[in-house]
């Protein structure tokens, strides 16, 4: 899977997974980081998510990142919002209503941008990944996010023999492999979701759980 495959996704409409609703349980947990409402939030793998502009809604300077123009422009038409464009060295910059929409590879982002962010949330990224992806993308993103940053991570964790991802499964152990060394890993709830998942039923899935964990980078 390439980049090819998330970009076609947009152009042709194929974009199921977008939620026509805010996250409830970023809704529930974020204030369990206990971020200063200024605090820079880092969203990785954003598409047109409505969570970008709840974040910014807390207050937060939201930095989302996400490949495909048509997701970015979408969301500032849908959220009637005009940004100012600019080209960077790491894509291109949309800024509106207090939101960074960096449209660009996630793995083009420097070191100083991404020290920058004091919180992260990542709802949607890990999970897209292919298992090689997810471990160069923890060690580009998270290893370079300064000492202190919080980050909400949603996971999903589903027998992967039984459907082709993405989403991809992420069970608890890949996540203590990943992140177990340097930062604090609280897990605040697993809830069993398939009920609510008739698509991934459908498809042969017998089990899906989503795992909401607290990461403090030390």
């Amino acid at each position: 899977m390439d980049t090819n495959f998330w970009l076609q996704r947009w152009e042709h409409g194929q974009t199921g997974f977008h939620q026509s609703r805010v996250m409830p349980l970023l809704q529930k947990h974020w204030p369990s980081l206990d971020l200063a409402p200024d605090s820079r939030v880092l969203v990785p793998l954003a598409g047109k998510s409505l969570d970008v502009a709840w974040l910014a809604a807390q207050g937060h300077r939201v930095l989302a990142i996400e490949l495909s123009p048509v997701a970015v422009t979408q969301f500032f038409t849908e959220h009637h919002l005009t940004p100012t464009v600019q080209d960077t060295p790491q894509g291109r910059l949309y800024q509106a209503g207090g939101i960074d929409f960096l449209c660009g590879d996630i793995f083009d982002l420097d070191a100083a941008t991404l020290a920058s962010c004091q919180g992260c949330y990542d709802r949607a990224a890990l999970i897209a990944l292919t298992p090689d992806l997810r471990k160069r993308y923890v060690t580009h993103v998270y290893g370079q996010l300064p000492a202190a940053c919080r980050t909400l991570l949603l996971t999903l964790d589903y027998p992967q023999a039984e459907m082709d991802g993405p989403p991809f499964s992420v069970p608890d152990a890949e996540v203590q492999a990943h992140y177990g060394t340097r930062w604090q890993i609280d897990t605040l709830e697993t809830r069993d979701v398939l009920a609510h998942e008739p698509k991934f039923a459908a498809r042969g899935v017998t089990r899906m759980a989503t795992t909401v964990y607290r990461l403090t980078a030390r």
